[in-house]
């Protein structure tokens, strides 16, 4: 029996290209904690020389790593940025009287400026590498600044560049330190109720979220911004400060696809929102795709280390394009366009707590590409919360400690439980969404059709294989399949899911054992032990 993947209740951020994907789960803080010290990572960051305040610190990458690090390697004027920060706060810039690197993400370098009457606020930038130019920051600040406005718990925002032609000589935005401890911090010391109430915290700020009305998809802007570069592409919201523009997912822009002249939004219905990633793939593989190896090594085996035509993707493509019309749901309310958090873990939840109360959310940060689709296509339960691999969380039984339990398993089970019930109760749209028998089916389509070609079209097609066992169910019947596959395909298909299930599984163990992070990265005081590791083993 083909296995055609988990048919799991998961909101996963759509595909991301490797070199692009966050480097590690600690974003860059943006959060004052006086009571807890900063996480090993950060600690690695805080030195102040003028080579360290340009150059990526944090940790390493175990192959390709001065490439990896020239990519996120910025000079930019120090100067002109103390400055812009005073300036942004009707400060002379004498009143600054320190600005240290507080932390990398996997886009961003932030910093921490302080003032001398005691204020802080931080300052990020956008590494070479982070895509699209001008809408990632454009797009970020309007999205914290709407939100705010709209009573939801985002940092207030002090100035901002999208673009280089400042005194920094780079893009930037100045925003508040909010003050509190990130919920990873404090995570591990919450008892269950603790946990269970900030769960609950969190399902209702979405709710009030995703009860947000857009008239379109795509991701915000300010209009004053979107005119300067891309003039009456914008539709406005009822607050005519701003409007939903061009959609900033990753996978949209990456690499060369930045150069294509394809529609990124704004969407005007769902089934555009469908369709459109999947033609700017397409114009992509026609006028730039050449037949290259699988770009992830340990699956070369599965495909007898032949290169792969751009022809086989663009085929399933277009078979997806095909059948889009038929996975817009039946039920319209879940196609009605929300926005919610891109990445909403630990890291990214700002909590102020007091020995006599429990946490209270205070902010919700990095809004980075955050975008504006239908909810049925932003549903599901967090990656970071959800635990969908566990049989007792799948049969959603309320989750209990036996004597024999891992602590860590109970709690995952804890969270996922009541992300759930919480959601069922105060957000009803969402849970309908994430609980739709063809919810999964529909999104990892749109992830596969979405993202970069990378050397391999299985996951596209074998989503594809399960929409043709699944079309009475899509389409409620009387509506022929457009697409199909004959038995040799299905044969091929099944055996090459369970090669590259194996080379999955054995390269996750290694990466386990070693500590590795995606593309290899590592902290950089394991680097010498997991280069060692790993010439070991090859060996």
């Amino acid at each position: 029996m083909l296995c055609l993947g988990r048919a799991s209740l998961v909101f996963n951020p759509l595909k991301v290209p490797a070199s692009l994907r966050p480097l590690f789960s600690s974003s860059p803080s943006i959060v004052s904690n006086t009571t807890v010290s900063l996480p090993r990572r950060a600690l690695s960051t805080m030195a102040d020389s003028r080579n360290d305040i340009f150059n990526y610190t944090s940790g390493r990458w175990v192959y390709n790593d001065a490439l990896r690090h020239k990519e996120r390697t910025l000079a930019f004027d120090v100067d002109g940025l103390r400055r812009l920060a005073a300036e942004s706060v009707n400060q002379s810039p004498d009143d600054v009287v320190s600005l240290s690197k507080l932390s990398e993400g996997g886009f961003n370098r932030t910093f921490i400026i302080t003032l001398r009457d005691g204020r802080q606020m931080v300052a990020r930038i956008p590494y070479p590498i982070t895509v699209p130019k001008y809408y990632t920051v454009a797009s970020e600040v309007a999205t914290i600044e709407y939100l705010r406005s709209s009573g939801l718990p985002a940092p207030e925002i002090y100035g901002y560049s999208p673009d280089s032609d400042n005194a920094a000589g780079t893009a930037y935005i100045l925003m508040e330190f909010v003050q509190g401890s990130k919920l990873s911090d404090v995570w591990p010391g919450l008892d269950d109720q603790e946990v269970i109430s900030v769960v609950r915290k969190l399902t209702q700020l979405e709710s009030r979220m995703m009860s947000l009305s857009f008239p379109a998809g795509g991701s915000l802007y300010f209009t004053k911004d979107l005119e300067k570069v891309a003039s009456g592409l914008g539709i406005p919201l009822d607050d005519k400060r701003f409007c939903v523009g061009p959609d900033v997912r990753l996978p949209l822009w990456y690499g060369r696809r930045a150069k294509l002249d394809v529609n990124r939004g704004p969407y005007q219905s769902a089934e555009i929102a469908l369709i459109a990633p999947a033609h700017k793939e397409l114009a992509y593989l026609k006028r730039f795709g050449q037949p290259i190896l699988p770009l992830r090594r340990e699956r070369r085996p599965s495909y007898k280390y032949q290169q792969q035509l751009p022809s086989y993707h663009v085929e399933n493509l277009e078979r997806y394009v095909d059948i889009t019309s038929s996975l817009v749901p039946r039920d319209p309310t879940l196609s009605r366009f929300c926005i919610r958090h891109p990445d909403l873990q630990q890291n990214n939840i700002i909590v102020s707590r007091s020995p006599d109360s429990d946490c209270k959310v205070v902010g919700l940060i990095d809004w980075q590409h955050a975008s504006i689709l239908p909810m049925f296509l932003l549903a599901g339960v967090p990656q970071r919360l959800q635990n969908h691999d566990d049989v007792v969380s799948r049969s959603m039984t309320p989750p209990s400690l036996p004597e024999n339990l891992e602590e860590y398993l109970y709690r995952r089970r804890l969270v996922h439980y009541h992300y759930i019930t919480s959601t069922e109760e105060c957000n009803q749209l969402h849970y309908a969404a994430f609980t739709d028998p063809l919810y999964a089916l529909r999104g990892r389509l749109f992830q596969q059709a979405s993202g970069p070609w990378e050397g391999e079209t299985f996951e596209l097609k074998a989503a594809l294989i399960q929409a043709t066992k699944k079309w009475e169910e899509l389409t409620g019947g009387g509506v022929p399949c457009p697409v199909g596959f004959d038995a040799n395909d299905l044969r091929e298909t099944t055996v090459l899911n369970e090669e590259l299930s194996k080379a999955d599984r054995g390269f996750e163990f290694l990466q386990g054992m070693c500590g590795l992070g995606e593309e290899g990265w590592v902290l950089a005081e394991d680097y010498e032990y997991a280069v060692a590791f790993l010439k070991e083993r090859k060996e």
